[in-house]
């Protein structure tokens, strides 16, 4: 009794729910005795009774599907929907039913055909429609890209096309659509659906901010804001105030960034992507210490991240605590122990510790395992060994072992493609220059253009180094040459501005600069030629000219650090303004720690100011890292003359001389060797007074 009467519940409720959605031109038939499985209805005839019958069988094995999953009752449960289609061939519910159930049990390929053939019988059937989509959706996630993947990605746009056409005030549907479109690069189709699904749910956040995010990834961040700040502030979400964050990022308004991330966080304190794009934008804009707070709480709310220790890392580099970015690092590398980036990273931080035969296993190691046998590197694998090799290439430098670094680069110009080709001559001539071997860089440059005879950028490399070695005319005629009444002129105006400078030509430097100011149209181009002027005027000794300019720079953007240091180190070296010549060249460091002309600067305020353990401190990090700098070498030398340690001044005054002597002329100022040459030799006399006196 009890298992008739829950079949009789089953038969019961299964009988309305089948009357319910069976169509209209199948209303009841006459009642006729209910027939098994073997019994069909006659060919032609409907049996409705029969067909409710096993329909209702159907769906008690498919609800026992559901809750043991059974394959024999899945078969039974297929049996009895054949039966009941059988028993009515007429009913396209019973049909849809049979597909879904296909659908559910894995029989994609039955489901397929079962829906293709609902839809041949009737193109208006939209639940098979949707079962269509939803099956070719499911097929697109479980594909890997271009296995197959573009041909579903059609089959299922066609179906969502049909399905907006059936129902077109579904938001869902279109956004779905959209979304297909999208994916299928049909940027244009895409924003229509979004556009459309917004029309029909303007406070649909879901809508909003997909649109927002197309408008973004078009490059239309304008129209991107003006679809989320047209949602009220009192209907905003989290969601859409993050969306509208990034929208700001992407305009680098990074204030408005942060307020909008802040606001996101203050409706839902636990958004750790809210938190992270708070961040973000607080690093952008210059509050290192902030956005450092911030990835705290992100790492204390999730200690498995490595990314946020990698951006903890980041922010103390930038503020030279290299042992407490080596940690973080360190920290990173023991969840993510094969991370290309964390291993780079604290080769880096090596490399500013001057840690080089720490630094150096590292990047060798990175360079074997992104190595291939027969050398065929092409696409991101040959972007990434080239960036490998490049560091390799600057860690030797910095060791001073200049053959090694050469050699290294040279892997960079033998990877091939214009850029390593480019950058990895451009590293060899900076390397020989830095060694003061001035022919072998003019030699490399002559290399270097005939390899890449197109690049007018190494031609202009070639030419300054032609210049530099005392074939100038010939050099800035060359220059000339390559003058086209294009955008690129810029770049030559530049040129010709840097080699006249060099060689004393300030007339025609400043001609040059005013030209190229002319073609600059982005806020930082012209800051850059502000820069370069500043420093010519800087040369002719034009201290109040090149101040105005090196201010016009900082106030275009605050953490220019060449802008800061220079600044900063002209008014000390004129011994004006100490106090706020020191905190430009703080400023500097700080966005550079690692920076030797910096931290030269920086002593040099210190010596200016009479803080002589401070002073000798930073010259002598600065020394470690340009130790065949000249200036670096007099600077010390004062520092230890005024301390009383006339020797040792004596012995780096000599060798400032030496190493201006095995510079070239364009950067030797005379008047510094003289200087230089007048306090060695009178610190000689007293030396030799002493030790005549001693005797």
């Amino acid at each position: 009794m009890k298992n008739w009467f829950s079949l009789s519940v089953v038969l019961l409720t299964g009988s309305l729910l089948f009357a319910q959605h069976a169509p209209a031109q199948n209303a009841p038939a006459q009642s006729a005795p209910a027939t098994g499985a073997d019994s069909p209805a006659p060919k032609g005839k409907v049996d409705k009774a029969a067909a409710y019958y096993h329909f209702c069988l159907a769906h008690m094995y498919e609800e026992q599907v559901a809750t043991y999953g059974r394959s024999d009752l899945a078969n039974k449960a297929i049996e009895e929907y054949r039966a009941a289609i059988d028993a009515d061939p007429t009913s396209s519910y019973l049909t849809s039913g049979l597909a879904e159930l296909y659908a559910k049990t894995g029989r994609i390929r039955d489901a397929v055909v079962e829906a293709q053939d609902i839809i041949k019988r009737n193109p208006n059937n939209l639940e098979a429609r949707r079962l269509l989509g939803r099956i070719y959706l499911r097929s697109l996630g479980d594909m890997q890209a271009g296995n197959g993947s573009d041909s579903v990605l059609k089959l299922a746009i066609e179906q969502y096309e049909q399905i907006v056409r059936l129902e077109p005030d579904s938001m869902d549907d279109h956004l779905l659509l959209g979304r297909l479109y999208r994916l299928n690069n049909d940027l244009q189709k895409a924003e229509g659906e979004f556009k459309t699904a917004v029309k029909l749910q303007p406070d649909s956040e879901e809508a909003v901010t997909t649109l927002a995010y197309l408008y973004n990834e078009l490059g239309d961040t304008a129209r991107a804001t003006d679809v989320l700040s047209s949602v009220p502030k009192n209907g905003r979400s989290a969601k859409l105030y993050s969306a509208l964050g990034y929208t700001y990022e992407q305009q680098k308004q990074y204030k408005n960034a942060i307020d909008a991330y802040r606001h996101a966080i203050e409706l839902d304190r636990d958004n750790l992507d809210a938190i992270r794009g708070l961040a973000e934008n607080l690093l952008n804009d210059g509050q290192s210490d902030a956005a450092l707070e911030q990835y705290k709480v992100i790492a204390d709310a999730n200690p498995e991240d490595a990314q946020t220790y990698t951006r903890i890392a980041e922010i103390y580099r930038k503020q030279g605590k290299f042992d407490l970015a080596l940690e973080n690092l360190k920290k990173a590398a023991s969840m993510v122990p094969d991370s290309i980036e964390v291993q780079y990273n604290i080769a880096s931080i090596y490399e500013a510790q001057g840690r080089y035969d720490e630094a150096v296993p590292i990047m060798r190691d990175l360079l074997k395992k992104s190595e291939k046998p027969d050398g065929d590197y092409s696409g991101s694998a040959k972007s990434n060994r080239a960036v490998f090799l490049e560091r390799l290439g600057t860690i030797y430098r910095d060791q001073g072992n200049y053959q090694a670094a050469n050699e290294t680069f040279r892997q960079m110009v033998a990877l091939g493609g214009d850029e390593n080709i480019e950058r990895g001559y451009q590293q060899i001539i900076d390397t020989w220059r830095e060694a003061k071997e001035w022919q072998k860089a003019t030699d490399v440059a002559k290399e270097a253009v005939q390899k890449l005879p197109s690049s007018r950028d190494l031609k202009m490399v070639l030419a300054a180094q032609q210049a530099d070695m005392g074939d100038a005319d010939k050099a800035l005629q060359d220059v000339h040459a390559m003058l086209k009444g294009d955008a690129g002129d810029r770049q030559v105006f530049l040129t010709l501005a840097q080699m006249n400078t060099r060689l004393r030509r300030f007339s025609e430097a400043e001609l040059n600069l005013d030209k190229a100011e002319q073609l600059s149209t982005k806020e930082e181009d012209k800051a850059y030629v502000w820069f370069l002027r500043g420093s010519t005027y800087e040369r002719e000794k034009r201290y109040t000219d090149a101040e105005v300019q090196f201010k016009k720079v900082i106030a275009s953007d605050p953490e220019h650090a060449s802008a800061l240091n220079y600044l900063g180190y002209m008014l000390a070296d004129q011994n004006m303004q100490l106090d706020e010549a020191l905190a430009y060249i703080k400023r500097a460091v700080d966005l550079d720690p690692a920076n030797g002309a910096y931290l030269d600067s920086l002593g040099w305020a210190y010596y200016r100011l009479g803080k002589f353990d401070l002073a000798e401190e930073n010259l002598l990090k600065a020394s470690q890292k340009i130790n065949t700098d000249p200036t670096v070498h007099d600077h010390l030398g004062d520092l230890y003359q005024k301390t009383g340690r006339l020797k040792m001044a004596v012995s780096n005054w000599d060798r400032a001389l030496n190493e201006w002597n095995r510079t070239i002329t364009a950067e030797v100022d005379p008047s510094d060797v003289a200087r230089v040459q007048k306090k060695l030799d009178s610190a000689k006399i007293k030396l030799a007074r002493e030790d005549a006196g001693k005797q």
